[in-house]
């Protein structure tokens, strides 16, 4: 195999590859990176047998400057291999494999021989039926993964409650992840009819990842199941999760229909609020701040407090408020995760109790989109 290539178009998708690439894993040669070059184009492959990425450097794309003179394939150590590449002296590279998988990077003055392995001892990566794909924009997609993968569990103990759940019914998408002190809701109408119905639990980590790789571009972002695999494919990119197996709890019991107190904030205004009052939470054990409502007397109040170092009172001042007087404690970094996530709406947060859990949801689509956090026993 050889072929000659210009280095920032081959280090932009060599990126978006290594995301899949770890250095942990225990099968060795998916430490690797895998090359296939043929007619169409040159083939990149990363894998870490949970996600696999794989994306096409187009041969008639001008930009790419791609010339490959021998079709073939070849895996090389990816860390040594993307270090050597992006510290390349000229904006071109050329890549020659010889015999016994020796591979020759040159550049300008440069030139590295590295040992590669026969590549047809790389896993094939699974085949997804593409008849019943669905498709959203990127900036939907990855704001609907931002907005749901907050509330996954950091705990393999639960291994479920590491991934979004994901359904699909009658054109409606809902994601909904809960790592149990909190839950994150988000529905999306598909603008157009869908024949596949989806139940399925994606890994939060994977979602991480991909929502990295969806560019400020926004190309459009299509989903593809099959029996224990997504596939989502990104222009020319392939990005490949495994499923999380077994049954996601039933959350829709945990939302509450009702309350019996109401406040309407900004919600970077609270945000910040909550960001200044978890200065000194953060320095006690049990990073705690409490928050008073008074609606009679339009009064709303947070506290932060600690021990050793001292105190925060800070007077709020919501849009609205109604219903019974509240006192009520939370984990200050649920609630600065949940304020993000809507970015710079108006909110509603409902409250029923001091120790049941509270809903913030955004006033202009408070049905497509809930937050709901469980507070903390301070008594």
């Amino acid at each position: 195999m050889k072929f000659t290539i210009n280095r920032a178009a081959f280090i932009k998708e060599l990126n978006n590859v290594q995301r899949a690439i770890s250095s942990k894993t225990t099968i060795p040669i998916l430490t690797g990176l895998k090359l296939s070059a043929d007619d169409s184009g040159l083939t990149l492959t990363g894998s870490d047998a949970d996600i696999s990425i794989e994306t096409l450097i187009h041969a008639d794309n001008p930009d790419n400057q791609l010339a490959i003179q021998n079709p073939g394939a070849i895996v090389l150590p990816a860390r040594f291999f993307s270090d050597i590449v992006k510290r390349l002296p000229e904006d071109n590279m050329t890549l020659d494999v010889t015999e016994g998988f020796q591979t020759e990077i040159t550049s300008g003055s440069a030139s590295f021989t590295i040992n590669g392995l026969d590549a047809n001892n790389y896993p094939h990566l699974p085949e997804i039926d593409a008849s019943d794909a669905i498709t959203l924009t990127g900036d939907v997609f990855s704001e609907l993964i931002n907005q749901t993968v907050i509330a996954v569990s950091n705990q393999e103990s639960r291994p479920i409650l590491t991934g979004v759940h994901f359904t699909l019914v009658d054109n409606q998408l809902l994601a909904v992840a809960t790592d149990s002190h909190r839950l994150s809701q988000r529905k999306i109408e598909l603008p157009s009819a869908a024949s596949a119905t989806y139940d399925v639990i994606i890994p939060g980590k994977s979602l991480t990842e991909l929502s990295r790789m969806i560019g400020d571009d926004n190309p459009d972002v299509e989903m593809r199941l099959s029996e224990n695999q997504v596939l989502f494919t990104i222009g020319d990119t392939m990005f490949y999760s495994r499923l999380l197996e077994g049954n996601y709890p039933d959350t829709s019991r945990l939302i509450p229909n009702e309350s019996t107190t109401s406040a309407e904030f900004d919600a970077k205004g609270l945000l910040s609020a909550i960001e200044r009052a978890s200065l000194l939470s953060h320095e006690s054990r049990n990073n705690v701040v409490k928050l008073t409502l008074d609606p009679a007397n339009n009064n709303a109040k947070i506290f932060g407090n600690s021990p050793d170092v001292g105190n925060v009172e800070e007077a709020l001042t919501p849009s609205e408020m109604d219903g019974d007087e509240l006192e009520i404690s939370f984990n200050p970094d649920y609630m600065k995760d949940a304020l993000r996530s809507f970015g710079a709406a108006v909110i509603t947060i409902s409250f029923t109790s001091p120790l049941r859990p509270f809903t913030l949801v955004p006033t202009e689509d408070k049905d497509n989109f809930i937050q709901l956090i469980t507070p903390v026993r301070t008594f």
